[in-house]
């Protein structure tokens, strides 16, 4: 039986009072001084524990929409919450960003790079020890905190560059591409493992939401947006623009379910959505396929 997904419809209204909202974009525009709209009304809400893709082709705002709900960037018109606040600092969240390349000082070892952020808030070293390694342990690199960034692969550098935003604890990970210039065999690897590490900070048998992690996730690869997310946000250029957004079933993900008839069905459906969207110019990746 081929898995369904249903259309995600909105009360915008309610959102601004909603405690399991953690980010929400409305009606966001951005256009920059040489007249490129990047972004056209986008309306998009993240929930405690959501696993959305932003999935589009090159030019649709990904990157432009992540930087918002990490205040990095501004937009011309509309306004980003964040836990109902306008700011990221008043909301109280934690929220930590993995860009597209790992970016490890070369000059320091792995547990030091995964620290800086603890070091940067003023963490005693004595309280943040156990935290790193904890991170470490988390990504697989438990055994390799004294190594340099040098004497790892490039998959095990970004190990570390997603340690480095797990210490922190956030209640959000805004990833853009991560695994975008991996080989396919490493990116399904961390795909996999990523997959894992969010279902178990989800997984709650005391029903409190303190271990709650939200993730948004850019790719270029329906693929790899099929087998991560708990939604995927689908999003055509010129101008940058939301054009669905569907809620995944929540099946087991793993090598089987990547060669079910199931994924694949799912796979071609949203391709030919995209494809609709984008007036036929939409070319997706195809290195996290298999």
């Amino acid at each position: 039986m081929l898995m369904k997904y249903s259309e995600i419809e909105e009360d915008f209204a309610s959102l601004t009072t909603d405690a399991n909202t953690v980010l929400f974009a409305n009606r966001v525009e951005k256009t920059y001084p040489n007249g490129t709209r990047a972004l056209d009304e986008v309306r998009l809400r993240i929930q405690r524990s959501d696993f959305v893709s932003l999935l589009g082709p090159s030019g649709c705002g990904k990157s432009t929409l992540l930087k918002m709900f990490a205040g990095l960037e501004a937009p011309s018109h509309g306004h980003v919450r964040w836990l109902g606040t306008d700011s990221p600092r008043k909301s109280g969240l934690k929220i930590a960003m993995v860009f597209q390349e790992a970016t490890l000082m070369p000059w320091a070892n792995v547990a030091t790079n995964v620290r800086l952020p603890l070091d940067l808030a003023g963490t005693p070293k004595a309280d943040s020890a156990p935290r790193v390694q904890r991170a470490l342990e988390a990504v697989g690199l438990g055994k390799f905190g004294a190594s340099y960034p040098r004497e790892l692969s490039g998959g095990m550098q970004m190990r570390a560059s997603i340690a480095r935003a797990l210490v922190t604890e956030p209640d959000v990970l805004l990833m853009d591409e991560p695994f975008g210039a991996l080989d396919e065999f490493t990116r399904n690897r961390l795909d996999a493992d990523l997959r894992a590490l969010w279902a178990q900070r989800n997984a709650r048998s005391d029903g409190s939401d303190t271990k709650q992690l939200a993730i948004v996730f850019v790719t270029h690869s329906i693929y790899e947006a099929v087998y991560l997310s708990s939604r995927v946000v689908m999003m055509a250029a010129r101008p940058g623009r939301m054009v669905a957004d569907l809620r995944i079933p929540d099946p087991v993900r793993d090598d089987d379910f990547r060669l079910s008839m199931a994924f694949t069905e799912h796979c071609r459906d949203l391709s030919a959505r995209l494809l609709a969207a984008s007036g036929g110019e939409f070319e997706h990746d195809e290195g996290a396929r298999r």
